[in-house]
């Protein structure tokens, strides 16, 4: 009896001084959840915004007399923004891997293709099978038989191309109708409007969407009438001389399409041991972009500040129409590099000109009025159904073929969310963890 008494106080002495320090145990005390410590991370190709205030809206006389830019001074909180705008070679990453997937998925029926149960594990029960990302970017699918090894692979991927009399030549070319992207996600201002009612339920609020992702390229005709743009709707997004070059041709609801891909591929790669958590890329609401593109500076008309178009020396700066059928004097007849000019202070490229983009926010005319003066945007998910005003979406920056009005920074137009441009693109934005980056979390 003695011996199982002693026993018990030594083992009540020890849980004693396991709970003294630091490491030991929380001695009643709320101390909150461990986690691991946070250090912020710029993503790659893209800058830090620091949360701030700004007078949105108009700068200089209202020469359209449109009346819907009015000024305000609002509060937009810390983000990342694409330094530049998105380029036919990061968009054709999102198209490859859409055509990758669908032809593993529909097509090759090769297990070597998805990732394997880990030793002694059984397969999913509901039968769901993931692709192995890591093995297709080392082993990449041959759509033309010519690799070692895929030769077998060429008969079965020959549902992917054009058909019959679509065919060209008898050349196997890929039939890009069949590249549609599922994805769904939450509507999380519906979510809040209904959050008292019972009858709703969370499926209520999820929104899907499937979405053909390759660019319309004949958009380099059907915009300008009589126009010898034949080569740049037969090389623009395929030749390699363009890779570097803004996409465009693409809707808005196929912008949204991409952010939800480049979401999904940031986490599918993350290493939880040396990557933070980052919050979902979209695209910038019109005050986000507005506020990227001052720059930091107060009353300037233009991304790089002053009320002109052309610096000291009398060059022009960005890519725009500086005259009636004058699209040259800029460098670019088109579009041009990405990097082309100077970025603003922030290190942002071609907010103004070169394509026009696209944002998150919902266009209306007297927006200026009703918005918050925190973080403010109006957003509308447009249905089917709708009539084509709910469809508008504000598009800023203006492009290649704009006149220099429409590169002010308080400058807002719009175009349907199903329609699709040679002149406008976009660029993305995922917004900063915690209040500003100096700080340590």
């Amino acid at each position: 009896m003695k011996q199982i008494y002693f026993l018990i106080t030594v083992l009540a002495t020890s849980v004693m001084l396991s709970g003294c320090g630091h490491g030991g145990g929380d001695r009643g005390e709320a101390l909150g959840v461990p986690q691991r410590t946070f250090r912020a991370e710029v993503p790659y190709g893209m800058v830090y915004i620091p949360a701030g205030s700004f007078l949105m809206g108009q700068t200089d006389q209202d020469v359209t007399f449109a009346q819907i830019a009015q000024t305000k001074q609002v509060t937009v909180n810390a983000f990342f923004m694409d330094e530049t705008e998105v380029s036919n070679s990061k968009y054709r990453q999102f198209v490859n891997w859409v055509r990758d997937s669908i032809a593993i998925t529909n097509y090759l029926s090769d297990d070597k293709y998805y990732i394997k149960p880990a030793k002694g594990a059984q397969a999913n029960p509901n039968g769901k099978k993931y692709i192995n990302w890591a093995y297709v970017k080392h082993y990449p699918i041959s759509f033309n038989g010519s690799k070692k090894g895929n030769a077998a692979h060429a008969a079965k991927l020959q549902g992917m191309y054009y058909q019959g009399d679509d065919r060209v030549f008898d050349r196997n070319e890929l039939d890009v109708r069949l590249l549609k992207y599922n994805y769904s996600l939450m509507k999380l201002r519906d979510a809040s409007d209904y959050k008292n009612d019972k009858t709703k339920k969370r499926s209520d609020f999820i929104f899907r969407d499937t979405v053909p992702v390759y660019p319309d390229t004949l958009v380099w005709l059907s915009d300008f009438s009589y126009a010898a743009n034949e080569p740049m709707v037969e090389g623009y997004f395929s030749h390699p001389a363009y890779r570097n070059y803004p996409v465009v041709g693409v809707t808005w609801r196929q912008a949204r399409a991409f952010n939800e891909w480049r979401t999904h591929y940031n986490e599918a790669y993350k290493d939880s041991h040396s990557l933070p958590h980052r919050l979902r890329y979209g695209l910038p609401t019109e005050a986000e972009f507005e506020y990227a593109a001052r720059g930091g500076r107060i009353g300037t008309d233009y991304p790089w500040g002053g009320p002109y178009i052309k610096n000291a020396k009398g060059c022009l700066m960005a890519n725009f129409k500086p005259g009636r059928g004058n699209y040259a004097d800029d460098g670019g007849a088109y579009t041009v590099n990405v990097r082309s000019y100077f970025p603003n202070d922030y290190g942002l490229y071609n907010m103004a000109g070169n394509v026009a983009e696209w944002t998150s926010s919902a266009f209306d005319e007297s927006a200026s009025t009703f918005v918050h003066d925190l973080a403010p945007t109006f957003d509308y998910e447009a249905k089917a159904s709708d009539p084509a005003v709910l469809k508008r979406k504000v598009v800023r920056g203006g492009s290649w073929k704009d006149v220099g009005y429409f590169l002010q920074n308080s400058t807002r137009t719009y175009e349907y969310q199903d329609t699709a441009k040679s002149y406008i693109g976009f660029r993305c934005v995922t917004h900063y963890l915690g209040r500003d980056i100096k700080d340590k979390h």
